[in-house]
């Protein structure tokens, strides 16, 4: 389900996916003109019915989505580094999350103004097909059975050469004043009223061929899909052209049938029939609802003109239309949903393991929109609550700086035996970060300076190659040297957070092991009975609201160890600190800690 918090991605993914698939059929079509039968080029249109939908499912229904997420791995801890009890753990206060707040543009107004104009289109546009639903209804009760026993003949004539044997209502109305077909589960081809009075045999004759191959080419059911679609997609003018040459190109197609079964000679006669309807209203508001015989007269001019210039398909035309629908399905078809994917990639993270249990821990969370996760290494199993928040990506915010230190730490800016920086000189209004600092203080009192420092002594190129290595994330890092991390394009998700402390806790990544028991040491922050606690908070405070808060770590107890993330948000009252609270709740309910 869409939520107005996420409409601005989905919505921009939207108009990708359907912009690229109508561009990428239009070139075909033009490329390929001479190369396709009629048949052919109202086919194309149906990658576009197939791309449409992509991006409104969510990523985990989507079963090519496994296949395109390089970032997703299963891996397991090899190796365990042993506390070292010696270092000083920092036991009080260490949940007194402390942060500054960060200025942003904030999309809060944008994505709730866009929701909502989009919601109120869907609601006009399915108001306006609710009316054509109700004006079809009325044209059926206002719709008279023939009388005219040739004419039924002739229907029943048209049905059998066209293999047709389902019951088809067939009548006169005087609410219509072209031919139409409609009904999705009865069908009825409805003529003006009095037709077989101003219409020779022929030419109704030629009418019944072209409403029943609608009929047999399911063409009422795919006007269902079109509108519900085209209401989905109102907000894009490239839809509503794309549909508007789809039904053309399928009334040319229907054309081409009608001809194909016809002599050389009538086809005359066939153009003319359709003329005969050129000068009536073109298009009522049933329209999308139901196949008509007429058109726009810019549309009767072209379909005149393609049955003008109709010749008879040779096997050739159809062998090469094949070959190019063949081609167009794969490069289309699958081009959109790796757009698709790519665009969820960003935003959620593709999980899947055996060992998950969901439980539901929300009345720890109460008054947040949040999830917890938490892996027992002994067990090689999950516990997750929420399971959708769970590997939603957002900003790591101080939590990176375990991270971030072992970036210092590995790239020379810092080293085990030396990690002090002189304090910069800027005021803040966090009394301990306006001092001189080393890495286990600066990890103790959060200080943000400390940590924008190690970014900006290491070479460029360095930071991005640090997280492709390690895998964080969205490893997006566009935000800036400075603020990447803090409200900004780094994202990770919960149980991305757990993925990557299991590697960290490990040295997974090959790095120093004295670098990482440095950091490992850093984030030391109490014991209790036997068990050792480690992690880091993380506030996100934008334009002085604190909208998100994180607590990640693990628990050492000798016999098994846990690694946790949570992770709260809301408007104005997410911070590390709650979150922290909220974990030690849960971790001594399971009573890890």
């Amino acid at each position: 389900m869409i939520t107005s918090s996420q409409f601005l991605s989905v919505f921009l993914e939207c108009l990708l996916v359907s912009s690229f698939t109508i561009g990428g059929i239009l070139l075909l079509k033009k490329l390929f003109k001479k190369h396709l039968t009629a048949q052919a080029h109202y086919n194309l249109w149906f990658l576009l019915l197939l791309a449409l939908p992509l991006p409104l499912i969510p990523l985990q229904f989507m079963p090519f989505a496994d296949s395109l997420s390089f970032w997703n791995s299963k891996s397991s801890l090899q190796s365990q580094t042993a506390p070292s009890p010696e270092i000083p753990l920092r036991q009080n206060n260490w949940m007194e999350d402390i942060t500054v707040s960060v200025e942003r543009y904030d999309l809060t107004l944008l994505n709730n103004a866009l929701f909502y104009i989009w919601i109120s289109g869907v609601a006009i546009l399915t108001v306006f097909t609710l009316i054509a639903k109700l004006k079809i209804n009325k044209i059926k009760k206002h719709t008279n059975s023939l009388k005219n026993n040739g004419i039924l003949s002739l229907f029943e004539h048209c049905k059998h050469k066209l293999g047709i044997s389902g019951g088809i209502i067939v009548g006169e109305s005087s609410l219509v004043k072209t031919p139409m077909t409609f009904g999705l589960f009865k069908t009825y081809v409805v003529l003006p009223l009095h037709f077989d009075q101003w219409l020779s045999e022929k030419d109704i004759e030629y009418i019944f061929l072209h409403e029943l191959t609608h009929y047999k080419n399911k063409d009422i059911a795919v006007n269902y899909l079109m509108v519900i679609l085209q209401i989905l997609y109102w907000f894009n003018p490239l839809v509503w052209i794309a549909f508007r040459r789809m039904r053309l190109d399928r009334e040319i197609a229907c054309d081409a049938a009608v001809l194909s079964s016809l002599d050389e000679q009538a086809y005359m006669e066939y153009g003319n029939s359709i003329i005969h309807f050129a000068h009536k209203s073109s298009r009522a508001v049933t329209v999308d609802l139901a196949n008509h015989l007429n058109g726009s007269k810019k549309q009767i001019k072209t379909r005149i003109e393609k049955i003008a210039s109709f010749k008879s398909e040779s096997k050739l035309l159809r062998w090469k239309s094949a070959a190019i629908l063949i081609f167009a399905g794969i490069f289309i078809a699958f081009q959109a949903p790796f757009i698709s994917v790519l665009a969820h990639e960003d935003s959620s993270y593709k999980f899947k393991d055996e060992n998950i249990i969901y439980e539901d821990l929300g009345d720890y969370f109460e008054g947040y929109d949040g999830s917890f996760v938490l892996y027992d290494k002994e067990a090689d199993r999950y516990h997750i609550h929420n399971k959708n928040q769970s590997t939603f990506r957002i900003s790591p915010n101080s939590t990176y700086k375990i991270y971030s230190a072992l970036l210092g730490l590995e790239s020379g800016t810092i080293t085990v035996e030396n990690s002090s920086a002189k304090w910069n000189g800027l005021k803040y209004p966090i009394e301990s970060w306006n001092a001189d600092q080393d890495l286990t203080s600066a990890m103790k009192n959060s200080v943000t300076w400390y940590f924008q420092m190690l970014d900006q002594q290491v070479q460029p190129g360095t930071i991005q190659t640090f997280l492709d290595r390690i895998r964080y994330g969205n490893r997006d890092l566009s935000g800036g040297i400075d603020e990447y991390w803090l409200e900004s394009s780094l994202k990770i998700s919960p149980v991305e957070q757990v993925q990557l402390l299991k590697r960290f806790y490990a040295n997974q990544f090959g790095f120093k092991e004295k670098n990482i028991q440095t950091v490992k040491d850093s984030i030391k922050l109490e014991r209790k009975e036997g068990a050792l606690l480690s992690g880091k908070t993380g506030t996100g405070t934008v334009n002085g609201k604190n909208i998100n808060g994180w607590f990640i770590g693990y628990v050492e107890s000798g016999q098994d160890t846990y690694f946790f993330a949570t992770n709260i948000q809301n408007e104005a009252n997410s911070n590390g600190s709650r979150a922290a609270e909220i974990t030690l709740s849960i971790l001594k309910q399971k009573d890890i800690y």
